[in-house]
């Protein structure tokens, strides 16, 4: 069941204002990053098209904050079941716009499935507490308590890498919790935003206008975040973009998911036949492309010769090659761009000492997963987020230079630990300065019910539908005397 287009073979989006579809007299069209064919037909909005979705969607804020939680949860077991009816045809456009392998395609609608199925379960929760005033004097017979109210326009940017499902930890919170949302998507995956948004506006639970959908790159984005009607920007994407939208955001809640350059230490305690699988895994899933990908993996001296070889070996195993293939693992790149400069920083770490072990030619046109050893911590391919499918191996002496080099890092977002030493267990979890540890496996595991943020550069606030609830909502204060 299609459900969600009235023609399958459609591939033009529309832009949603409030709850009307237009097509736009400016589009662009959208490319296979596989194989270059034309996928998507996406509009174009302007800085006035943003301006007039913003204007909608405050229009629309006391309906959203009127309409009770028992709709709002329909509402979002409607979506929920919606897009299950139709999983196949989400994980193939995901395969389309943003070559991600079919069967990752698949695990990321399931994802997407289960984030809102979280909020509604945690939207039950979000409540507030009695306050014991009494506890001065001066409060004796006064009743106080504070609930959670919405904020009224919640302005959402999202990327390419997982355009589906980080689209979800956004919209369904913030519509969960009452408010309006204008959405700018990737441009590069405008299809299934546009699938995804049409789930929420066409349900028969839907608040009429609350959603908002546009495209475009910095027009659209900067008049959203410059516009005083958002009362909270939510952002995934660079360090560049999300130090842009801090110094344009004014006065109003900004959450920031960000880059990264996650680590994980190899002690020589560790099992090294699964530490050296799930490190391929964590390094090389969705291309690199994603902000907790492994990139930079610590190793004790005593186990990194026989720890490289593994590593070796298990990225030989993984399949390259097209999206549409149920066995494979890796696919293209979003664009030739960032093939482009991968390749360049392969270059400069082989020019200043590092070696390749496994990767560096491509394979039928597609950048290849590389593991480069003998990384130093002067070298770019480390020090930088690489967003590429490229792991760097370093020897170190002892735990404490693994977590000293670890931490020297502008960004923290995850870092994980392979041991079987529980005391050094409990001393990562201290001294690591980072959003989340993860003992025994990549810091590439995240599950869509945990906080999930980052320190540093890495970003501020937390994901995860109770945290982005708390994002997306105000606390009121009430006494009653």
């Amino acid at each position: 069941m299609f459900g969600l287009f009235e023609d399958k073979n459609d591939i033009r989006v529309k832009a949603f204002f409030g709850s009307k579809e237009e097509i736009m007299e400016k589009e662009e069209n959208i490319y296979s990053p596989y194989n270059g064919k034309i996928v998507t037909i996406v509009p174009i909005c302007s800085a006035e098209d943003t301006k007039r979705a913003l204007k909608i969607a405050k229009s629309a804020t006391k309906s959203a904050k009127e309409t009770p939680l028992s709709q709002r949860i329909l509402w979002l077991e409607d979506v929920a079941h919606t897009i299950a009816d139709s999983k196949e045809d989400f994980a193939l456009a995901l395969a389309q716009e943003v070559a991600k392998p079919i069967s990752f395609a698949r695990v990321e609608v399931e994802r997407c499935i289960e984030t809102i199925k979280l909020t509604v379960a945690e939207l039950v929760n979000l409540s507030g507490e009695t306050i014991p005033t009494d506890v001065t004097p001066s409060g004796k017979k006064t009743l106080a308590f504070y609930r959670y109210e919405p904020v009224g326009v919640v302005a959402c940017i999202t990327p390419f890498n997982f355009p589906l499902n980080l689209v979800a930890h956004k919209i369904a919170p913030a519509l969960g919790a009452g408010n309006c949302v204008v959405l700018k998507p990737t441009p590069e995956a405008p299809r299934i935003s546009y699938m995804f948004a049409k789930a929420f506006i066409n349900s028969p639970y839907a608040v009429k206008d609350a959603l908002s959908v546009l495209y475009g790159d910095v027009e659209v984005g900067s008049t959203l975040v410059k516009s005083p009607i958002p009362r909270v920007i939510s952002f995934t994407g660079s360090v560049p973009v999300g130090k842009i939208i801090t110094s344009q955001a004014g006065i109003k809640k900004v959450s920031l998911e960000l880059g990264g350059n996650a680590g994980t230490y190899i002690d020589k305690s560790a099992d090294l036949s699964f530490a050296s699988m799930r490190c391929a895994f964590g390094a090389f899933v969705n291309s690199g492309q994603v902000c907790i990908s492994l990139q930079r993996i610590y190793v004790h001296k005593d186990v990194y010769s026989s720890f490289t070889d593994l590593m070796a070996i298990e990225t030989q195993k993984l399949k390259v090659g097209s999206p549409y293939d149920d066995d494979t693992f890796m696919s293209s790149l979003i664009n030739d761009d960032a093939s482009s400069r991968a390749k360049n920083w392969i270059d400069n770490a082989k020019k200043e000492g590092a070696r390749v072990v496994a990767g560096e030619y491509e394979i039928d046109g597609i950048f290849p997963p590389t593991v480069m050893a003998d990384v130093t911590d002067d070298m770019e391919i480390i020090c930088e987020e690489v967003f590429a499918p490229i792991v760097s191996l370093i020897s170190v002496d002892s735990y404490e230079e693994a977590i000293t080099k670890m931490n020297n890092s502008p960004y923290g977002l995850q870092f994980s630990i392979f041991t079987n030493d529980l005391r050094l267990t409990q001393r990562f979890i201290d001294d690591a300065e980072c959003g989340g540890v993860v003992i025994n496996d990549i810091p590439t595991l995240r599950f869509d019910v945990q906080p999930y943020g980052g320190s540093k550069l890495s970003g501020v606030g937390r994901e995860g539908p109770k945290w982005a609830l708390e994002e997306f909502t105000e606390i009121k204060s009430i006494v009653i005397c």
